[in-house]
This record gives structure tokens, C-alpha cells and sequence, in this order.
């Protein structure tokens, strides 16, 4: 059974989408559920497609809001899920004018945590 690891960053984040953009996250919040019940059935996390799902390179998926109503800001939910452990690490949220930083952010989180495990 996988778990949900949220980091700091998340939970800043997330707080400020809940007062800023609430659609917008309950929308890749939704998208995070569905990710979820696909992983149920994977043999490897990367394994599991979806349109709403992007590869973001070194283990990192960006989760949208795409498939919710209305017209909403593009969103991504940025996680890394280890298999070892069953967990998805809930790295960051934000748009595309924070999309690159967002990215480094977690290519920086996901190499911290390669290096605690070797």
C-alpha cells in the first residue's frame, strides 16, 4: 500500500493554493487520488500513464488538473515515488511561471534522498 510523504515545501505551498487557488487544487488533488489507485496495480511507478501525468526526468511525475471543469490555471503537483518503500513524496505545487524552480527544487529533493539511501 503506498503512502503519502508531503515535504515542507508542499505543505507551504499547499497552504497558500487553499487560500489562492482552491479549484486548482482540489483539481490535482483529484488527479493525486486517481495516480494513486493506478499505482495499486504497477509493478514500477514510471510504469503508469495517464493524461494528466507528465515524466519530469530522474523519477520525478508532475501531476495536472487536467479533466476538471471550468477553466483553470495549469497547475502541476510535482512527487517522486519510491518503490522501495511505497511512498510518494509530495515535493512541491505551483504554475508555469514557477514550473522551472519547481522543477530544480525537486531534481534537488530527489537527489538528497538518492544520496541518504546509498
Amino acid at each position: 500500500m503506498w503512502k503519502i510523504q508531503p515535504t515542507d515545501r508542499w505543505d507551504r505551498d499547499q497552504r497558500h493554493y487553499v487560500k489562492k487557488h482552491p479549484d486548482e487544487l482540489a483539481a490535482v488533488m483529484r488527479n493525486l487520488g486517481r495516480y494513486l489507485d493506478l499505482l495499486k496495480n504497477a509493478k514500477n511507478p514510471m510504469d503508469v500513464r495517464a493524461g494528466f501525468l507528465h515524466p519530469e526526468g530522474n523519477g520525478i511525475l508532475a501531476i495536472d488538473q487536467k479533466g476538471s471543469r471550468g477553466n483553470l490555471q495549469e497547475t502541476r503537483l510535482y512527487t517522486f515515488a519510491d518503490r522501495d518503500n511505497c511512498i510518494v513524496y509530495l515535493i512541491a505545487i505551483g504554475n508555469k511561471d514557477s514550473q522551472q524552480c519547481d522543477l530544480q527544487l525537486s531534481r534537488r529533493f530527489v537527489a538528497s534522498l538518492k544520496q541518504e539511501t546509498d
